[in-house]
Formats: structure tokens, C-alpha cells, sequence
């Protein structure tokens, strides 16, 4: 039996701010929306040009305080060639992306950028 990753999800505080980063750092699309008020929840399925795999926004309309993330390590990851340009273009926008790094202090192959939610999205060369 084959599996496929199509979605992962994430909550979110506020929607319109989220989708923006999403747009802004990553050129992600919004792929769908539903909108479930009787039940007061919304869904943005946002997704990176060419790529099946989905980013699952969730916003909850009545969430006052900020979801607790855990002390786990977890992160979102995407790929681009251009690592040192994408770095400096989240620079020059504005999100603090964190320094380049390599595994055990090689060549620098990553770094990480944090989304309006605390969120950490890992920015591999690919």
C-alpha cells in the first residue's frame, strides 16, 4: 500500500496574518478556503507553486490565548536552490530569519524563520 503526504495542519491566531507570511516568505497560494461559521472555525489550505502538499491554516474564531506549541522540536521544512539569496530576501522582509548553519558546523545548508505564530519553517538547500 502507498501513502501520500497531502496536508499538515497548524492553528493559527489571525488568519489574513498568516496567509501573508505564508505569501510574503514562501510564494504559498491560498489553494482553497471553507469557512464553517456556525461552527466558528475557518480553513486556508495554502500550497507552493507545483507542489501537491498543503499547509493547513486553522482559525478558530473564538481562540483568545496564543496555542501552546510544546517543548518539541517540530518545524514545518521547504526547499530552495538559492539558500543565501532566500536568506537575505527574508531579511530585507523584515522576518528575522535565523543565522545560516550546516550539520555539526559544516557548510551552511539551512536556517530558520519563525511565522507570526511561533512556528519554526526550516529553509533547506536543496
Amino acid at each position: 500500500m502507498d501513502y501520500q503526504m497531502i496536508h499538515t495542519c497548524i492553528r493559527v491566531m489571525d488568519l489574513e496574518k498568516s496567509e501573508k507570511f505564508y505569501q510574503q516568505a514562501f510564494g504559498f497560494t491560498i489553494s482553497r478556503k471553507k469557512d464553517f461559521p456556525e461552527y466558528k472555525f475557518t480553513l486556508s489550505y495554502m500550497s507552493a507553486p507545483g507542489s501537491p502538499f498543503e499547509l493547513e491554516l486553522t482559525y478558530n474564531y473564538d481562540q483568545q490565548q496564543p496555542y501552546e506549541l510544546g517543548n518539541g522540536y517540530s518545524h514545518l521544512a521547504v526547499g530552495v536552490k538559492d539558500l543565501e539569496g532566500s536568506h537575505t530576501r527574508h531579511q530585507e522582509l523584515g522576518l528575522n530569519p535565523k543565522p545560516l548553519k550546516g550539520l555539526a558546523g559544516g557548510a551552511p545548508k539551512f536556517y530558520f524563520v519563525e511565522d507570526p505564530d511561533g512556528y519554526l519553517v526550516e529553509v533547506v538547500r536543496v
